[in-house]
């Protein structure tokens, strides 16, 4: 199975995290949330917001496209770059990735989920 590396956020995951485990064709935010990274995901990962962005700093070239929807979305996402993708619908392939997780996003309120 190919690993995500999260590299540290200072809310999150402050240590970073490294999943040895994950499973191919499971979202990202799927896999973050299973091993308690608590990512935002406003939406419930239905593709309806930006609160799950992520970057992808290795590995990017494995995830399958991003569709119309979710670059619509990603044009909304605080610290946008060409390697950005929401992680709710960023299905793990068979690389390794290494994941940044934005300092910042665009929901005014956190809820806990």
């Amino acid at each position: 199975m190919p690993k995500i590396t999260v590299l540290p956020h200072p809310d999150i995951c402050p240590k970073g995290a490294v999943i040895d485990d994950a499973p191919k064709g499971v979202s990202i935010c799927r896999v973050l949330l299973d091993h308690d990274i608590e990512i935002e995901h406003a939406c419930e990962l239905s593709c309806a917001c930006t609160t799950c962005h992520i970057v992808v700093k290795s590995g990017f070239d494995s995830l399958e496209t991003a569709t119309d929807s979710e670059e619509d979305l990603l044009d909304r996402a605080w610290g946008l770059t060409p390697h950005s993708r929401l992680s709710c619908q960023a299905l793990v392939a068979h690389e390794d990735l290494t994941i940044e997780i934005p300092r910042y996003t665009i929901n005014h309120a956190k809820e806990t989920h």
